[in-house]
């Protein structure tokens, strides 16, 4: 062709070739590569916060709502999570390993360990950055190295997606102090797989039978969900959860006729 220079040509294909690996293999920084269980190892940044052998907030809760997560089964295995973790309250209680090898940092052990999203993470100093609790830190490291891992304060690190497995849990709903008839808060906690609820829904009672009607429950905040009504909520009410994966599970009458604020409810539903 006129005006090509032939040996021009061919080194612009050779650059172009040597360029087009290195942009597909750039990493994927977005919540739907997070959230995929095919991502596979994903580069992020950890930081620590709270007590060294704690569980992050000094009241064991977080951004999440959850509570209690020093004790079993999140025993203060949690993390804070950036926005591309967080997600606005919809990524709370996803499940992910992490690891940091001895290139990372020399205290690092190289194993896995699987970590709870439980709070927000407001500053991120990476595109993916967890923000972990003392304990789950100091997991990371090779035993008896601890607290020289923690010293180091930021390490990098890598994270995937894996399952939540709550052993020996069922679903578990809390209705948060403040609830009134006309004003249910629940949370959700210990949902397997997904670990998240992406939709809520209730069926009252009437007379002490149920009405047959499903009706929508809204997110709140984190992991809680809520229904405001003009008439007030009588119970027995039952619950129909649906996990991120499309999944269904129903807690029939989980809530009895005379609930109250600041009370948990256990159901006997899990996924699976």
């Amino acid at each position: 062709m006129a005006g090509v220079n032939t040996n021009g040509a061919i080194a612009l294909v050779a650059l172009l070739s040597m360029l087009v690996p290195s942009v597909r293999s750039a990493v994927d920084y977005s919540i739907s590569a997070a959230r995929s269980y095919n991502s596979g190892w994903l580069p992020a940044k950890a930081t620590w916060y709270g007590r060294p052998n704690g569980a992050g907030p000094d009241d064991n809760g977080g951004a999440c709502g959850f509570k209690n997560v020093n004790q079993y089964p999140l025993s203060a295995m949690t993390s804070c999570g950036n926005e591309l973790l967080f997600q606005g309250g919809a990524g709370c209680g996803t499940c992910y390993q992490i690891r940091c090898t001895r290139t990372n940092n020399p205290a690092c052990s190289g194993q896995t360990k699987t970590v709870v999203i439980t709070d927000m993470n407001y500053y991120p100093v990476a595109k993916y950055h967890f923000d972990l609790s003392g304990t789950a830190f100091g997991a990371l490291a090779m035993p008896g190295r601890n607290d020289q891992l923690r010293h180091a304060g930021i390490i990098d690190m890598q994270f995937r997606r894996v399952p939540c497995n709550f052993a020996g849990m069922k679903l578990g709903f809390y209705v948060l102090r403040g609830a009134n008839p006309n004003y249910l808060p629940v949370l959700v906690q210990y949902a397997n797989r997904d670990g998240t609820v992406v939709k809520m829904d209730l069926m009252r009672s009437m007379n002490g039978r149920p009405t047959g009607r499903w009706e929508p429950m809204y997110r709140s905040w984190g992991s809680v969900w809520r229904c405001d009504s003009t008439d007030a909520l009588l119970g027995p009410l039952s619950l129909r959860v649906t996990s991120e994966s499309g999944k269904t599970l129903v807690a029939n009458n989980v809530i009895p006729n005379g609930w109250k604020g600041d009370t948990s409810y256990s159901s006997n539903v899990q996924f699976r």
